[in-house]
């Protein structure tokens, strides 16, 4: 698996929830020339891709163009796999390898998308994917059922709920004392 600062992940998890796999906005503290390191790098890795702001639909703006257009930015099938999310087309074709000829767009054509942003899934046997199922579970789950099923000790169970389920997928974790189980966690149901 490709290594990745937290904040490449930060970046790359919050992309992968919003439309279009936008990834901006980027984190509040993440500014200036840090901002400028961190995104060159992932554009030079992969993991990023700059594309033609719509501007109607709202979409913000990483730089300007110079001739009045903007580019944003948008999170690549690469970007997402580094964190675990596999696109359907988990096998793509070697980079200029075509099935026929493609045509480049004349000087008045307009370069508008040909299909649609491919569905992503979260990769299937992780331990995070675990806790996600249990946490969705009608009756929820204890730290110590997952705990059991994950072999994480109770901070890292607590610390995957906060870090990675809360902050970086936005996923609103509950708890509630249950009398005969102690606290009891839960996802609301997908």
């Amino acid at each position: 698996m490709t290594k990745l600062s937290d904040t490449q992940a930060l970046i790359l998890s919050a992309a992968a929830q919003r439309p279009e796999h936008i990834a901006l906005p980027l984190p509040e503290s993440l500014r200036g020339g840090a901002a400028t390191k961190v995104v060159g790098a992932m554009l030079a890795k992969g993991f990023l891709q700059e594309v033609d702001a719509d501007m109607r639909k709202g979409e913000p703006v990483w730089r300007e163009t110079g001739d009045g257009h903007g580019v944003t930015l948008v999170a690549t099938d690469a970007g997402l796999a580094a964190i675990g999310i596999e696109t359907e087309d988990a096998n793509p074709a070697p980079v200029g390898a075509t099935d026929a000829p493609t045509e480049e767009p004349g000087p008045d054509t307009p370069n508008e998308p040909k299909t649609a942003p491919k569905a992503r899934t979260p990769r299937e046997g992780t331990k995070q994917a675990t806790l996600i199922a249990m946490l969705r579970a009608p009756d929820g789950a204890t730290i110590e059922e997952i705990m059991a099923a994950t072999g994480w000790q109770s901070h890292t169970v607590r610390g995957a709920m906060a870090g990675a389920l809360k902050k970086k997928l936005g996923l609103e974790v509950s708890s509630e004392k249950v009398e005969s189980r102690g606290r009891v966690y839960k996802l609301p149901a997908a």
